[in-house]
């Protein structure tokens, strides 16, 4: 069994405020922070490795999910990526590592989630394909060995939650 934890990132700054690349959380984003880091917490499945975009948002949307002692691997192939370089990132991951984390960006991350999505319960896809929201969370299941064994269609969906489903103000 493999498991990926996707982990958009938080709201950011205006995309006026600084080049894409290092626009910072907004304080809306800190907020979101502190309803999904609990959860995430909480959950049984635990993350063994997080894939991070090199972005300033995704780093610190990480940096806020406050799982220190997971390692994080930089990736640059998730920044700006599409849902076939998600699914590249997913079949590179060490087989040891039975579920990671990646933290990236829409359109790539939520394009891939529901690409990757073969079955999982109907109002939760219903959900996760009408919208992915900065801060959303959306676990997929694989009932495979090996990470380079994932394709599109073969996971199920096990998780999808938003800020606002936890509390914060809105998506």
């Amino acid at each position: 069994m493999k498991r990926v934890v996707f982990l958009r990132h938080a709201k950011a700054v205006a995309k006026d405020a600084a080049d894409d690349f290092n626009r910072a959380l907004a304080p809306r984003g800190h907020e979101q922070m502190k309803v999904v880091a609990p959860w995430l917490a909480s959950r049984p499945e635990r993350i063994e490795r997080a894939l991070v975009s090199p972005s300033v948002r995704t780093r610190e949307t990480w940096t806020r999910a406050e799982l220190p002692d997971v390692p994080v691997t930089l990736d640059p192939k998730i920044y700006e990526a599409t849902a076939r370089n998600v699914l590249e990132v997913l079949r590179s991951a060490p087989d040891q590592e039975g579920t990671v984390a990646l933290v990236g960006h829409n359109p790539g991350l939520e394009e891939a989630s529901n690409k990757l999505v073969g079955s999982g319960p109907a109002g939760l896809r219903a959900k996760m394909e009408s919208k992915f929201p900065t801060g959303a969370v959306a676990i997929v299941e694989f009932d495979v060995a090996s990470w380079r064994d994932v394709s599109f269609g073969s996971g199920q969906l096990a998780a999808f939650v938003t800020p606002a489903a936890l509390g914060s103000e809105d998506d």
